[in-house]
């Protein structure tokens, strides 16, 4: 009786804790693997897996680093605390805490730096959607992403239509022969709501129209400008997303750093 009265006295695991990390962790695994998963699908439609040179070889923004860097990450901390959890691990615990402490510690870094240099992030901005304005038809996804950004928000280029002419194909020199020269790509075509079908073409020669024409045929404010008015308008929703998300973060780390504690208790009693 008395030995089996110190062990129930003694300490012991949480379930609680352990499990609802495991849970936590388990669903964070599953993501990383689906978007490591799309990442590398991606890739493989786009033949980079059979020749790794052509990473390099794209001048602006491949969107699909988007999904191989955030899924790799979630893929290795979701490993690292499911495992970590089921097995009462400390090794694989602490590497989770650290891993998301240093995380946080970035974004939270990252977020100071942005609001400190607001006039150096604007420039680097502009500087990366001219970079990705010249190398628009380089890559499907990334003119993709282009289409979406220039649809979504209303806008065209980076400060406006003109920015289009730093593209080889919709420049306005008189050595350009292509068809699409002083035009701009369909997603800088103001929307018809009376059209069901996006017409492709709607940006041909869009340029070479008056301010009046162009007002009423394409977007003319620049995206940057646009993106700016964006997050000012949803700036509570904005900073409700990164609150929630360094809550969950920091919820991560305080439940592993229970866990433990809990396990070097027990490990104490042996």
């Amino acid at each position: 009786m008395s030995r089996k009265h110190r062990r129930f006295k003694g300490a012991e695991v949480s379930c609680c804790v352990k499990y609802v990390l495991f849970g936590f962790n388990i669903v964070f695994w599953l993501l990383g693997a689906a978007f490591l998963g799309i990442g590398l699908w991606a890739w493989a439609e786009k033949g980079v897996l059979s020749n790794l040179s052509s990473i390099t070889d794209l001048k602006g923004f491949d969107p699909v680093w988007l999904f191989i860097v955030v899924g790799g990450v979630m893929f290795i901390l979701g490993f690292a605390g499911c495992i970590g959890a089921l097995r009462e691990n400390t090794f694989l615990l602490k590497f989770f805490s650290v891993f998301l402490g240093l995380i946080f510690f970035l974004e939270l870094t990252a977020g100071i730096l942005a609001y400190v240099f607001k006039d150096w992030i604007k420039d680097q901005l502009d500087l990366f959607i001219n970079n990705n304005v010249k190398a628009y038809r380089d890559d499907i996804d990334l003119q993709n992403l282009i289409d979406f950004a220039q649809e979504y928000w209303s806008c065209c280029g980076a400060h406006g239509p003109d920015d289009w002419n730093q593209n080889i194909y919709f420049n306005c020199t008189d050595k350009n022969p292509s068809r699409e020269r002083c035009g701009v790509p369909f997603s800088c075509c103001v929307k018809k709501p009376e059209r069901d079908v996006i017409n492709t073409q709607c940006g041909y020669d869009a340029r070479l129209q008056g301010d009046r024409e162009r007002h009423d045929q394409i977007y003319v404010k620049g995206c940057v400008t646009q993106f700016e008015k964006w997050l000012q308008d949803n700036l509570i929703i904005v900073a409700g997303v990164f609150v929630g998300i360094s809550l969950l973060q920091i919820f991560g780390i305080c439940l592993a750093q229970n866990l433990v504690s809990d396990v070097k208790a027990v490990k104490a009693n042996w």
